[in-house]
């Protein structure tokens, strides 16, 4: 049975456990451990830590736009950080971290961590 870590920022919890919930459902005939972090910047470096350890990942949050550029930096690095771990293990990273302007577009996004989990489910069957 293949494993799959879930990294899970809680910085929003309540899109978070929609995120979860969504991606979960989808899962059903893999092995599932869930580490939560803070943020979404905490969440390729407890991939990076646990590349090894298993088959595929997912990478869960949301960051919300706020007045500063704060969004911009962090939704960037996270991303680039999360794609590089990817090409370089060679291992499947869904990348569910949504990122919106409001609190009413992360919740109508709530349901995209069920097409991360179909992604790292695409790439494992490669």
């Amino acid at each position: 049975m293949k494993k799959i870590l879930i990294v899970l920022a809680d910085y929003y919890e309540d899109i978070s456990s929609l995120l979860l919930k969504s991606a979960k459902n989808n899962l059903n005939n893999f092995s599932l451990k869930i580490i939560r972090v803070p943020g979404v910047f905490e969440v390729p470096i407890t991939i990076s830590k646990n590349i090894k350890k298993y088959d595929a990942f997912l990478a869960l949050g949301c960051v919300i736009k706020g007045e500063t550029p704060h969004f911009d930096f962090i939704s960037s690095a996270s991303t680039q950080a999360i794609m590089n771990l990817a090409v370089e293990s060679k291992k499947p990273i869904g990348n569910g971290i949504i990122t919106c302007l409001n609190m009413k577009q992360a919740k109508a996004r709530g349901k995209k961590g069920k097409e991360a989990a179909k992604a790292v489910i695409s790439v494992l069957s490669q």
